[in-house]
């Protein structure tokens, strides 16, 4: 009984660490960098803000999930989605859904990086997507009639890249039947978590 109790205080240590929260744990501001085939996105993550979501997305990227995706949903003026699409067309696995943090005060403003979700406020997983509306996208942030969509950083480089994948020009894949997917993939090759200082 002893060491299956112990077996079990492992497993669940084991997944409390799963959750990225080990990955320079000291940096309120860890970077990563997204490299795309039309060139490279440097975001500064908010963990002071968004612990879990900010956790979540380092474990991921420190595993390779984001790695060979591509940006599927694209609407120009309004936001650039990607991270759990295969070029295939296949949807990644959603299991580890993470507790919605769009409380924290940071807006979905031009140039933020934000978690995408479901109908369920708590249902964001690994999908994301950049704010590219210079005005701001006001009605995705939390307000009195509900839950927003937890912004958990902003870019520091390659604001061009993200403009340049916004005007791509999109269809509808009539397998699926989505609308603004890009004519022409927009891969995600790799994420890197930068170095700290």
């Amino acid at each position: 009984m002893k060491s299956i109790f112990l077996t079990l205080c492992l497993i669940l240590s084991t997944s409390a660490l799963a959750l990225g929260e080990d990955i320079q744990s000291n940096n309120l501001f860890p970077q990563v960098k997204l490299v795309t085939n039309m060139g490279e996105i440097v975001v500064k993550l908010n963990r002071g803000k968004a612990p879990l979501t900010v956790n979540n997305f380092l474990y991921l990227s420190q595993q390779q999930e984001y790695d060979n995706t591509i940006f599927h949903r694209v609407i120009a003026n309004f936001v650039i989605q990607g991270g759990g699409v295969t070029p295939q067309m296949e949807q990644k696995d959603d299991k580890n859904q993470i507790a919605n943090e769009s409380r924290n005060g940071l807006a979905n403003d031009y140039g933020t990086i934000a978690m995408a979700r479901k109908r369920d406020p708590h249902s964001a997983s690994r999908q994301f997507y950049f704010n590219v509306n210079k005005q701001g996208n006001n009605n995705l942030n939390h307000n009195s009639r509900g839950w927003g969509y937890t912004v958990f950083g902003s870019v520091v480089s390659g604001i061009e890249v993200v403009e340049k994948i916004s005007k791509v020009d999109t269809t509808i894949d009539s397998n699926l039947g989505w609308r603004d997917v890009p004519r022409t993939k927009v891969y995600l090759k790799k994420v890197l978590i930068v170095p700290q200082n």
